[in-house]
């Protein structure tokens, strides 16, 4: 799931769903690490869309191993 931030017109994958996960240390509803989320408004455009790539690598193996 992807939204855009309504501040800054700038795409986000938060779902609102901020926790994070101890053990992959990565927030269970977006996926990113807490330095990524801190980050996220200050980097560049290409920055965003390595790590938007990367999210849905992380999402398959956190279903894997819940599964």
């Amino acid at each position: 799931m992807v939204g855009v931030d309504s501040t800054t017109s700038m795409q986000t994958p938060c779902t609102k769903i901020c926790t994070l996960d101890p053990e992959k240390r990565y927030c269970v509803g977006c996926h990113r690490t807490l330095d990524e989320i801190a980050r996220w408004a200050s980097m560049t455009e290409a920055e965003r869309a390595r790590i938007m790539a990367e999210l849905s690598v992380r999402r398959a193996a956190a279903r894997a191993s819940a599964e």
